[in-house]
């Protein structure tokens, strides 16, 4: 199954109360879909701020988001969490509502040992005939899943791929060592194209939500050969993948770019506690950034 170079965490919206925005929601994917070119989405994965979200609601996000892609892109489901056995079921039941592939991070706060990541993929892929995406942010989680256990994990044949925030020295060594076709995504925007060029796969980003044509553009221009027109748009990219993470100081993710969306007509309300709403510095900082400005003027 093809899940495309340039996937989309996809943020949740959510109305004035905190509770799922469904019209904004299908506005949402149509948008990702048809204006900034997605080919797959990931559905209640971190940025869509899962750990603030209910079981039953990202079951009902998932079933959503399958119903109103309708086949057109591939949906992700994010079901990774730091409890295997629940992990399983959420898995089992994305299954059932009939998503394309799993999205799981790296259990976060337990801190396992390399041989516990092993055996908790290894469960959790083992227990369901979906693809399965792995997910390394060891800045998020504390715990960096290694080369070594990456490739082990990719002799299973339904992990079929992994997203991985790490150097560039880690995704070469995992790209080197990996079984054919399985594929490597980075997880860091600003990497995009420092990571084909050793061999990633592609991007399951962020910053698409507001750029994805511009990204879509510099992956085929790499992948073609045209290989000054993808630096270049690299370079004028750059200001605000940073941007989306790093405002006035860190902050973090998905506010800067639920607050994007705001600002170019997509209505995804706030954020849940336990992150903040978007300051008044920090909302100054995003309507600045180019991309935006060149959208809002």
């Amino acid at each position: 199954m093809e899940f495309g170079r340039l996937i989309t965490a996809m943020v949740t919206p959510f109305d004035a109360e905190g509770t799922i925005d469904w019209a904004t929601a299908e506005q949402l994917i149509e948008y990702l879909i048809n204006d900034q070119q997605s080919d797959s989405i990931v559905i209640a994965g971190t940025t869509g701020e899962s750990p603030t979200l209910t079981e039953d609601e990202k079951v009902e996000l998932f079933t959503f988001a399958v119903e109103k892609a309708a086949g057109r892109v591939r949906i992700i489901a994010g079901t990774g969490s730091n409890n295997t056995k629940s992990s399983i079921s959420l898995s089992q039941r994305a299954e059932q509502c009939g998503v394309d592939g799993l999205l799981l991070v790296v259990p976060y706060y337990n801190k396992p040992s390399q041989e516990g990541l092993y055996l908790h993929f290894k469960a959790i892929a083992e227990n369901t005939s979906l693809p399965v995406f792995l997910y390394n942010v060891e800045g998020r989680t504390g715990t960096n899943l290694s080369v070594d256990t990456t490739l082990r994990l990719a002799q299973i044949p339904n992990i079929i791929a992994t997203k991985d925030c790490a150097n560039l020295d880690q995704l070469t060594s995992i790209i080197s060592g990996a079984p054919e076709g399985f594929k490597v995504y980075s997880g860091d925007d600003s990497a995009t194209l420092p990571a084909l060029a050793v061999g990633a796969y592609g991007i399951i980003s962020v910053s698409a939500h507001i750029v994805g044509q511009e990204m879509k553009s510099m992956i085929q221009s790499y992948i073609s050969g045209n290989v000054t027109k993808a630096a270049k748009l690299h370079g004028e990219l750059l200001p605000f993948f940073k941007g989306m993470f790093a405002c006035p100081h860190p902050m973090s993710n998905p506010v800067p770019v639920k607050y994007a969306l705001e600002l170019i007509g997509i209505p995804v309300g706030s954020v849940r506690l336990p992150l903040a709403p978007i300051t008044e510095l920090e909302a100054e900082f995003v309507r600045n950034l180019k991309q935006i400005k060149n959208q809002i003027s």
